[in-house]
């Protein structure tokens, strides 16, 4: 918050980027500023991503030069990039000023191009075959942090960002409040100005955090990660359904869709001899009968130290048709990037030589 006090006893620098744009005002109030600087400073922070104070050329000298004592202007520093050989897809690792390091992934596609995000350091939701949370949740990412993510994307392949999806590591019910600020300028006009509709949050099935999510009614796409069509499956595959089994995760679901109006998307890994069987298919198909949903099925991508491997692609096909046939909506989720540590955590965990 604007005016903390570090350890230290020193006023600590804001990064402006993590805050409202309310909060920008309240700033700049409090400099004496009229409330439009705000939407000029926030433009150069969310719309241009600017590096420089002296770039900010509509702002007057002597507001730059204090804003220069008080706040910080952030960015993220590139620690290796990736690029698939047919080129459709780049991972990231990025690192923050902590010396942590977080994994991006922007993807062409044909309606547009896409950024894949990660909202945590790591992750604490021990879903047993993610490479993100072999070793826990190190920390929250800033929504700052976040937006940068996109940012440097954009930069980098000097192509506009048209999607993003918050599916790399971590919960993002888990770090709720950033994510909606986040959010908030990613939407805004000045900033990216991308539509909601183009932005979807996967869950694993934080069902408080849904249904905090639906009251705000944002019309982007909710994914929620479910891997398993009954609760003792799903409680090896997911641990969170210990907490939130399936009886409480449905019903929210349905809470989502009746105050939202919109489709929730259902992702399922498909695990060999796991998860992949005609039972479990028509399983599947019973749980989430009567849902506006669509399923999304997932060739996982093999992780190091996970004990899974993926499904064929002749019994992805049976299980897609036996839900089509129950009258479910299903597609397979176009492959890309598996020759560059696309999973989400891989990337970091073998660049940071990281064990556990």
């Amino acid at each position: 918050m604007i005016g903390d006090v570090d350890e230290t006893g020193n006023t600590a620098m804001v990064n402006l980027k993590d805050l409202t744009l309310d909060q920008i005002k309240d700033l700049l109030g409090r400099l004496g500023e009229p409330p439009y600087r705000a939407l000029q400073l926030a433009r150069w922070l969310f719309q241009r991503g600017c590096p420089s104070w002296d770039e900010m050329t509509d702002l007057p000298k002597d507001l730059r030069a204090r804003l220069k004592e008080m706040a910080l202007l952030r960015g993220l520093t590139l620690v290796q990039k990736q690029v698939s050989r047919r080129g459709d897809t780049i991972k990231y690792l990025f690192g923050l000023a902590d010396a942590q390091a977080v994994e991006s992934v922007f993807m062409r596609h044909a309606y547009g191009r896409s950024a894949c995000i990660s909202t945590q350091v790591g992750c604490r939701m021990g879903c047993c075959f993610c490479a993100s949370t072999i070793g826990g949740l190190i920390r929250n990412l800033s929504p700052g942090e976040m937006y940068d993510q996109v940012l440097a994307m954009q930069s980098d392949v000097g192509e506009r960002i048209s999607h993003v999806v918050l599916m790399g590591s971590g919960e993002p019910m888990d770090n709720f409040d950033h994510v909606m600020i986040f959010l908030e300028h990613l939407t805004a006009p000045y900033g990216l100005h991308i539509g909601y509709r183009h932005i979807t949050l996967s869950t694993c099935g934080v069902v408080p955090g849904i249904l905090k999510l639906a009251r705000r009614r944002l019309p982007l796409t909710l994914a929620v990660s479910l891997h398993a069509p009954n609760d003792e499956l799903r409680n090896r595959l997911v641990p969170i359904n210990r907490r939130h089994p399936l009886g409480e995760l449905i019903p929210a679901c349905r809470e989502y869709i009746k105050l939202t109006g919109r489709r929730i998307t259902f992702e399922y890994a498909l695990l060999a001899g796991v998860n992949d069987s005609p039972r479990c298919a028509l399983e599947l198909a019973r749980l989430v009968k009567g849902l506006l949903c669509h399923i999304n099925l997932i060739p996982a991508n093999p992780v190091g130290r996970r004990d899974f491997s993926r499904t064929p692609a002749t019994r992805v096909q049976h299980f897609k048709n036996l839900l089509e046939k129950a009258g479910l909506s299903v597609t397979v989720r176009r492959e890309l990037g598996s020759d560059i540590d696309a999973a989400c955590g891989q990337l970091r965990r073998r660049v940071l030589g990281l064990n556990g």
